[in-house]
């Protein structure tokens, strides 16, 4: 069929299957068929958009394992923001992938109904394991164990504290044991604590998440200034646009390893690494526009920055600095954390230990004083989100 287009010109897409395809479009983009590509994409968003709201995993590793497939990419997006519940209620929810379905829980709109959100996690951890009982109370020790392994990476992104105490007691409680210890025994307390003729949860409004980060590291000053940052405003500007910092991996909480930062936040766009430096009050930080990988390549972005405060109390004693070889903004490699440039900015070694920061002219500033290797103290990964 490629070679029909290339030396004709002429294409006839009705008599294939869609996933036959969705293989022609990997194809066209191995071959650099710009146009071709383009043309795939949208004979397959006008015509096909049942079948890939049913195969949605399918068209969501493809679309974002590759930058040139934008079209479905927005497809993608557009339908976790805007209709959810066919995902969740299409016959193949359950093979999506723990990354893609960690990015569909993480959207505002799911957000806001909590219990959906627990009830349509713990249907696809179920499923994969089938041979658990169907009824919780039947549970061993070891199928607790079981599910609880299988969800953890969950968890972290479900906002438990907004159930009502019926929603809790009826729909999680019989599964109290997937969730750790401490996060349990605040949630039995919270349930026993909501007033019983106020039931509803409590809502959390862009306002409160304006004025706060769930951050060890950094302030809603730091973070304003960064968002300042990313529309290319000088510090003394007032902002163009609101954007919430949500917070999606944590060294101290997540581990301080390469497999768990790519496992959390490949195929994850516009994302800010904040890096506190070991014995020192330094600050490190590095915006990504565009989605991590682990395909050992560079990411190509004219909108990357990385950047260095002194210390957490004066955000006035920065320096910060714009990708200058926009080949090389983004490192995707499976044994390294968020790194920027050749060594501009880069997390490594066991517990990131062997972490460099050095001038390659990759990025048009040096970010610290001194140049060569340090070691991470906490580090965390926010998912920047337009109000």
């Amino acid at each position: 069929m490629i070679l029909r287009y290339i030396y004709g010109g002429r294409l006839s897409l009705e008599e294939y299957d869609t996933s036959d395809i969705i293989k022609i479009l990997v194809a066209s983009s191995e071959l650099s068929l710009q146009e071709l590509i383009t043309h795939l994409q949208l004979f397959l968003i006008e015509n096909k958009k049942n079948w890939m709201e049913q195969n949605f995993n399918l068209i969501y590793k493809t679309s974002f394992a590759n930058d040139s497939f934008l079209k479905l990419q927005d497809f993608c997006t557009e339908l976790i923001s805007k209709e959810p519940e066919k995902i969740f209620d299409s016959i193949n929810f359950i093979s999506l992938s723990e990354k893609c379905l960690i990015s569909l829980i993480q959207h505002d709109n799911i957000q806001k109904n909590v219990i959906q959100v627990w009830e349509h996690v713990l249907k696809w951890g179920i499923a994969k394991n089938p041979g658990l009982p169907s009824d919780p109370s039947n549970y061993s020790r070891d199928d607790f164990i079981t599910l609880k392994n299988t969800l953890q990476q969950f968890i972290p992104f479900i906002n438990f504290f907004n159930l009502t105490s019926k929603e809790y007691l009826d729909k999680v409680y019989p599964y109290k044991k997937v969730i750790p210890k401490d996060l349990r025994e605040n949630l039995i307390i919270h349930s026993i604590d909501q007033p019983k003729n106020n039931p509803e949860p409590k809502i959390i409004t862009k306002e409160t998440s304006s004025k706060s980060i769930d951050s060890k590291i950094i302030t809603i000053k730091h973070a304003k200034l960064i968002s300042k940052w990313i529309d290319r405003l000088e510090i003394t500007n007032k902002m163009k646009n609101s954007y919430e910092f949500k917070l999606i991996l944590r060294g101290s909480r997540d581990g301080f390893s390469s497999q768990k930062f790519h496992e959390i936040c490949d195929y994850q766009s516009h994302t800010i690494a904040i890096i506190k430096v070991k014995n020192s009050n330094e600050i490190l930080g590095g915006y990504n526009p565009i989605v991590w990988k682990s395909n050992d390549t560079f990411g190509a972005t004219k909108d990357s920055f990385i950047f260095s405060f002194k210390n957490k109390e004066n955000i006035e004693n920065y320096i910060l600095s714009r990708v200058k070889n926009e080949t090389y903004a983004i490192v995707n490699n499976l044994g390294l954390g968020p790194s920027f440039g050749d060594g501009d900015l880069k997390l490594r070694g066991n517990n990131y230990s062997w972490s460099v920061c050095r001038y390659t002219g990759f990025y048009d500033k040096f970010i610290r004083k001194v140049s060569g290797l340090f070691s991470v103290e906490e580090y965390e990964i926010f998912q920047i989100i337009k109000d």
